[in-house]
């Protein structure tokens, strides 16, 4: 605890008043899609250890603590509270402005919102503020973070959260203060009731299982003190046997001690009641009866548990105080006994008895983590090129790391820092879609490079596998029209993805069942891209990363090759959606996933150069050279069929049998990841800076005003191809922000900037932060939150920086 006046928070956070709504917050465009509402906050929690979500009214309200499972709950009881007195009058406030809607805690005040404001809630991620204003004498804030930081594989893998407050006193008269922290023991809630859900196809054609936490039930739940010289804590455990479960493990509230502060305690309390119990002696002076029950609750009752913090302080004294909430959790199940332990595990130990001990190691370090939280960030917070909008929406996109139902589990020798995957989204449970994260996975590449390549490491070992489970296709549904009988996996194929939470993650890939997506035409191009940009973005060094992939780049450009039905060299798009537009069809030849296979073949000729270079003896160099040359072959017999099939003087056609005019916004990805990875232009440049800006002007300005971002496939004046169309229409936020880095990497900085402000605005204007979706819509609706493709934005600052 430090005597230092209030903590600076940096101007380019997002930034709401505490407790102020939406007037029209944007809502969902399928009822089936999920919709929480705009309540969200920046989330607590290290990567793949679970994490807790608080709102800008101040209350908890994500709890993504069983890995890829999704509850959105306000938890009345758990909460900070402050008792304020200077002699002569006093006040207590529970800090949400959302009281309780089922008639528990009755007794609790809870703060107030004024017409002239009440403070203000900031975010940085990993980094947020409450900053109370209006309401006590006392200036008061809260900061709230996890050790989350660039190139950390240690803490940023912990479950816990840290929230340090800064009281100051800026009257001439003593000041009295009492801080309270109260927890509901939720032990045993998170982990699916159904252990073996059915899965079925919803109206929208994705596959969803359903999903049942065992919330609220608590029975043999109980809470302990604990406490050293310096630290004072209680511990939410439940009575169990030595076999650990998913769900299974202990909570921990703590604080530091202190010479000038009293610590209070009430370790059984019932958060259905009217919660005078803790009420009652903290809203008259500050503390709490130091009431201890260690037994564990009975069927059908709840438990919490409370720690308060008094201290005064004198006329312009200041004091920083420390709690923390950490958890122990340490097993994640996918299908009925398959488990995984979290990668935390790999620093304390795997018994779930450590969250006094995380709790502990956080009080100790919480000064340290949240230096080096800054070191990481200042150097782009400094530059005076960049916007504080940009800044902000850089750093808060990066929430899904935390919040996308994150798995990492512990190392093992075939992985030694663990695997590591984020869902699609909510919406589309699967995990690290290739097509998606082809944009979406710039902030893990550039950030967390080992669990990137961990990622890529998991396709290639996917691609040889094949799994004949025979299944219908949900698109087809959608059309209303007979579905064709798919098998899941092709042998050789490149996946869509790791799979769901409820089977296997990792080992059954092909999850979703909306396409065929053995049939998909961007998917072994997107992979090869990836591997090739691992690699050389990262030091361009690790040649036994590129081995190690090598055999499945072989495998999955064979397997692309066998659709170019004509033997022209470009593999041909089908009629199908069989691409990341996947309801969008596509025929012939196609700018998109043609422009992707060119880029693939060059980047898989530069990699068997590094293979032939850097031998280490396992390798056969014959084979390479005829793979090589194989590739070079397919390559100078596709650049000009590229070029006499859909080049039409402005720009690329959509394709080279629809007839369609359409402008499609992400027409040449191909060409911006080959000039990304220094590979030769698959385009000419100046057709490609013709096509840049007409997408600019046909999709951007002139869709909508150039209010929303650019849509994804619009006619050269700006109006749809087909009014009633979905895709073509929206304006994905992840195809924005990769479209804003080909800008720059064109030379085009300042429409990249107008572009991607717009679409920023949309997300952080309309009670989306914190859950940015893939799709938003003229009309004020949005699909598929929690969206992987965002992440993009790293993509910009990579090719600015």
């Amino acid at each position: 605890m430090t005597n230092q006046l209030s903590p600076k928070i940096p101007s380019c956070t997002w930034s709401r008043p505490i407790g102020l709504g939406w007037d029209k917050p944007y809502t969902v465009r399928y009822a089936s899609n999920i919709d929480d509402g705009p309540w969200h906050g920046m989330p607590l929690g290290g990567f793949g250890a679970g994490c807790i979500g608080r709102s800008s009214r101040g209350d908890f309200n994500l709890w993504h603590i069983d890995g890829g499972e999704h509850t959105f709950k306000n938890v009345p009881a758990c909460q900070f509270s402050v008792f304020e007195s200077n002699g002569t009058s006093s006040q207590a406030y529970a800090l949400s402005t959302q009281a309780p809607d089922d008639g528990t805690l009755k007794a609790w005040q809870w703060y107030p919102t004024l017409p002239e404001g009440t403070g203000n809630y900031h975010a940085l991620y990993p980094r947020s503020w409450f900053l109370y204003e209006n309401i006590f004498q006392t200036q008061l804030t809260c900061e709230q973070f996890s050790p989350v930081w660039a190139g950390n594989y240690q803490e940023t893998s912990y479950p816990v959260a840290t929230f340090v407050w800064n009281a100051h006193n800026p009257t001439d008269a003593p000041i009295t203060l009492g801080i309270m922290l109260t927890w509901q023991n939720m032990v045993g809630w998170f982990t699916n009731a159904l252990k073996s859900p059915e899965v079925r196809v919803r109206d929208d054609g994705s596959p969803v299982y359903e999903y049942q936490p065992r919330w609220g039930e608590s029975e043999g739940n109980y809470n302990q003190i604990v406490e050293n010289t310096e630290q004072f804590g209680c511990v939410l455990g439940r009575v169990g046997n030595d076999a650990l479960q998913e769900g299974d493990g202990t909570w921990c509230i703590a604080t530091l001690k202190h010479p000038q502060v009293e610590v209070f305690h009430h370790t059984r309390w019932n958060p259905d009641s009217t919660g005078e119990e803790v009420w009652q002696s903290f809203a008259k002076d500050g503390s709490l009866p130091n009431y201890i029950d260690t037994n564990p609750v009975a069927e059908g009752e709840q438990l919490g548990t409370a720690i308060a913090l008094r201290f005064t302080l004198q006329p312009g004294e200041t004091l920083e105080i420390p709690f923390v909430l950490a958890w122990d959790l340490p097993i994640t199940e996918f299908a009925a006994g398959v488990n995984y332990y979290r990668r935390y595990t790999d620093f304390f130990d795997k018994s779930g008895k450590n969250a006094w001990a995380i709790a502990s190691t956080a009080l100790q370090e919480y000064q340290t983590w949240r230096s080096q939280i800054k070191i990481w960030q200042q150097p782009i917070l400094d530059r005076e090129d960049l916007p504080n909008w940009f800044k902000m929406a850089l750093f808060n996109e990066l929430y899904d790391l935390t919040s996308g139902g994150t798995l990492w589990s512990a190392a093992s020798e075939l992985d030694p820092i663990g695997q590591f995957a984020v869902l699609e989204c909510l919406d589309y449970r699967w995990y690290e879609s290739l097509d998606v994260r082809l944009y979406g996975s710039f902030g893990l590449l550039m950030l967390f490079p080992e669990l990137e390549k961990s990622v890529m490491r998991a396709f290639a070992r996917a691609i040889p596998q094949g799994d004949d489970t025979p299944r219908i296709i949900g698109y087809y549904m959608t059309i209303k029209a007979e579905s064709p009988i798919a098998v899941r996996k092709v042998a050789g194929a490149t996946p869509h993805d790791l799979g769901a939470p409820n089977e296997h993650v990792w080992q059954k890939t092909n999850y979703t069942s909306y396409q065929d997506c053995n049939l998909w035409k961007d998917l072994g191009s997107d992979f090869v891209l990836q591997v090739y940009r691992d690699f050389l973005l990262t030091g361009a060094d690790d040649v036994e990363f590129l081995a190690d992939c090598w055999p499945a780049i072989v495998q999955t450009l064979d397997y692309l090759k066998t659709f170019d039905l004509d033997g022209d060299g470009i593999p041909e798009n089908s009629g199908a959606p069989d691409q990341t537009f996947d309801d969008w069809r596509l025929q012939g030849v196609s700018a998109y996933c043609g422009g992707l296979w060119l880029a693939a073949l060059e980047a898989a000729i530069a990699i068997s150069d590094v293979l032939l270079t850097n031998r280490r003896g396992a390798e056969n160099t014959e084979e390479l050279r005829v793979q090589k040359s194989t590739y070079e072959t397919w390559l100078q017999q596709s650049l000009p069929i590229y070029q006499e099939k859909l080049w039409n003087g402005q720009y690329y056609k959509l394709d080279s049998e629809s007839g369609s005019d359409v402008v499609m916004a992400d027409q040449l990805c191909g060409q911006f990841y080959a000039r990304l990875l220094d590979l030769p232009d698959i385009v000419p440049s100046d057709r490609a800076l013709s096509a840049l800006k007409t997408v600019y002007e046909a999709c951007f300005l002139k869709f909508c005003n150039a209010d929303f971002g650019a849509a994804n496939g619009v006619r050269p004046d700006g109006s749809p191809e087909n009014p009633k169309a979905t895709h073509p229409l929206e304006v994905w936020t992840g195809i924005n922000f990769g479209l804003a880095a080909f800008l720059v990497q064109m030379g085009m900085k300042n429409e990249a900037l107008r572009l991607t402000q717009a679409v920023v605005q949309q997300i952080y204007n309309n009670g989306l932060q914190f859950r940015t979706p893939e799709a938003i819509t003229a009309t004020g609706t949005f699909r598929a939150s929690t969206y992987l493709r965002a992440m993009a934005i790293w993509g910009i600052y990579l090719v600015i920086h």
